[in-house]
């Protein structure tokens, strides 16, 4: 198996007042149910965001 190499490191912080929505729990749970990692999530969300907001100009 080939060795996988992380290039950038992110790191979230997740304040109180978005904490009461759970999202690390979530996104977690979602993870597992669509047999992927939480940071390809994360990253696939990211992306999507950029996307959309890049589009706006």
């Amino acid at each position: 198996m080939a060795k996988k190499e992380t290039l950038d490191k992110l790191s979230i912080r997740v304040t109180q007042k978005k904490q009461a929505e759970r999202p690390v729990e979530r996104l977690m749970k979602l993870a597992d149910k669509k047999d992927r990692s939480i940071n390809y999530l994360a990253v696939e969300a990211i992306l999507e965001y950029l996307k959309r907001e890049e589009e706006k100009g």
